[in-house]
């Protein structure tokens, strides 16, 4: 089966990408996760709009991604959260709210679906958080999660 990747896909490719996969694993997990849409010559077209939209927000080159690195790894990143007795947190910490925070220590602008978390965040601490920021580029970063008072 031919798709069209919507967004970043680990091993299988990158937003506007056209690949061949398995019928299965196309219609019942890319396609309804919204990763992915089914080939079409009209689709195909659609492939310059996405690629136009992923070279914009990608970092231009590996010089570049370095900079970047170093801003990041320089950086010290807090994010204050509700938090109940004992620094269990109501939820979670999302990307979302990782990017926030990485802005607001003056770090750089992120894209929340290129970070790689230890795991779900449920409490109170230092965790190691990296950002891919180009194939051959990953940066890490400590991100503390306090209470908020």
């Amino acid at each position: 089966m031919k798709i069209i990747l919507t967004q970043d896909v680990s091993g299988l490719g990158a937003p506007g990408d056209i690949v061949e996969v398995k019928d299965g694993y196309g219609r019942n997990y890319l396609m309804p996760q919204g990763l992915a849409i089914g080939w079409t010559k009209g689709a195909e077209r659609q492939v310059t709009v996405i690629q136009r939209a992923r070279s914009a927000r990608e970092i231009r080159d590996l010089g570049h991604a370095n900079e970047v690195k170093g801003q990041l790894e320089g950086l010290k990143v807090s994010l204050a959260v509700r938090a109940g007795d004992g620094g269990r947190l109501f939820g979670s910490v999302t990307p979302a709210e990782i990017v926030a925070a990485v802005k607001t220590a003056g770090g750089p602008i992120l894209d929340r679906r290129r970070l790689e978390l230890p795991g779900h965040i449920k409490s109170v601490g230092s965790y190691p958080v990296s950002v891919k920021l180009h194939p051959e580029v990953t940066a890490k970063f400590n991100l503390n999660v306090v209470k908020a008072q």
